[in-house]
């Protein structure tokens, strides 16, 4: 496959206007993650911010990754690992303080589940920590409290003329040490120097080994910019600001359009071939499946043909050393669950519907059998499989028949 990076920002992209994974999105999401493609939330929100929309897309099962703080953390979900970040050094706080006081302007950094801040009667901080889903700490002494090195800090003010001109103060003051930027009109954030989506996943894809050429970068906001410029893919959500669809290759529906489906629908599902699916991923990714468990292996995968070898063993047998009945019917639904998402469209889902199997003969514990699956009947709200499996001396064991419903995405 030409792509195998899929990196997202969260509000605003991966999230529709509640703040929700829709269930076409999240259908798309997993589908494309079960054919080797690994996902990056990338987003200004803290890590624990970022963790449940993680858990949600069961990054954690694919090996997906969390980008956060604006890329001031990268975190592994298959590992639980850190594999990245860089902090503000704490001796900086009393200065930004100082200004954050002449200013009037509210205060606030982020500490594991808390915000700690000077004001926590300030909307935009409330709003900040049900988003992330935080707990609000006053403090009365900001600098004194800050006893760790924070992933940024943010200044907050619903006064746009005097938050810009603090910017470009910053800009040229803190230059070499600290970076600046406007999140939103009302957020001025602080970030260790060379901070920023784009430099952050460089550093991801270099650890990993992808090409910036099999990366996809999708977004809305001035923030997302510089990962989209520099992504193989670079797409805009059609909520985006035109800033970001200037400089993008594509631009999809917007955040509650199902933009994030659509696009990969598009870029990566329509693309994928029999001839590239990485087989020995969805093995790999298995292992903690039902299919992990029972040692079921893909070998071979077509439009109209799939294999898949078992072992017979004591995962897999009767008492007496026969292979298990229940076992072979679940090899057979594994090798006609991947051919039916293989021919199924972008928009469609698959569901297991009935599978019934004749038991001719026994395989024996030592043995590894092997199921083969070929399609018998293609409809528009059906498939059905006949899988085949065999001892390792070409001996037919069963034969089964496998009906999956083929359901349109809502």
């Amino acid at each position: 496959m030409k792509y195998k990076l899929l990196v997202l920002d969260v509000d605003g992209t991966l999230l529709n206007d509640e703040k929700q994974i829709t269930p076409h999105t999240l259908a798309t999401l997993k589908k494309v993650q079960q054919m080797g493609i690994h996902i990056v939330l990338a987003s200004g929100r803290s890590t624990h911010g970022v963790f449940p929309l993680a858990k949600e897309l069961e990054l954690e099962k694919y090996g997906g990754y969390v980008l956060s703080y604006n890329g001031g953390q990268i975190f592994s979900m298959e590992t639980g690992g850190l594999l990245f970040e860089k902090r503000i050094d704490p001796v900086m706080f009393p200065y930004l303080y100082k200004k954050a006081l002449k200013n009037d302007f509210p205060i606030f950094t982020y500490h594991k589940d808390r915000i700690i801040t000077n004001r926590a009667d300030n909307e935009h901080i409330r709003a900040e920590a049900a988003l992330n889903n935080m707990q609000v700490v006053e403090v009365e002494n900001f600098p004194e409290a800050i006893t760790f090195a924070p992933c940024k800090c943010i200044l907050v003010s619903d006064d746009e003329e005097k938050l810009v001109g603090l910017e470009n103060h910053w800009k040229r003051r803190l230059n070499g040490t600290l970076d600046v930027f406007r999140s939103e009109d009302y957020f001025l954030e602080v970030v260790p120097e060379f901070i920023n989506k784009a430099n952050t996943l460089g550093v991801l894809i270099e650890k990993i080994g992808v090409t910036l050429e099999e990366v996809i970068a999708i977004g809305d906001g001035v923030c997302d910019i510089s990962m989209i410029q520099m992504a193989g893919l670079g797409i805009a959500m059609g909520n985006a600001v035109l800033a970001v669809k200037r400089c993008t290759d594509y631009e999809t529906a917007s955040n509650n359009e199902d933009g994030v489906a659509r696009a990969v629908e598009k870029h990566v599902i329509a693309r994928i071939t029999p001839a590239n699916i990485p087989l020995d991923q969805l093995n790999a990714r298995a292992k903690h499946a039902l299919m992990g468990n029972l040692g079921i292996q893909y070998t071979y995968a077509s439009e109209d043909r799939v294999e898949a070898t078992m072992p017979v063993d004591v995962r897999t047998r009767q008492p007496f050393g026969i292979l298990h009945g229940g076992a072979m019917l679940a090899l057979a639904e594994t090798v006609a669950g991947l051919g039916s998402m293989i021919l199924c469209q972008p928009d469609e889902i698959i569901v297991g519907m009935q599978v019934s199997g004749n038991h001719v003969s026994s395989a024996y514990e030592g043995d590894t059998v092997r199921a083969v699956g070929t399609i018998i009947h293609k409809g528009r709200s059906s498939h059905v499989w006949n899988v085949d499996v065999f001892t390792s001396t070409d001996k037919l064991v069963s034969s089964i028949r496998v009906v999956n419903s083929v359901l349109k995405k809502k």
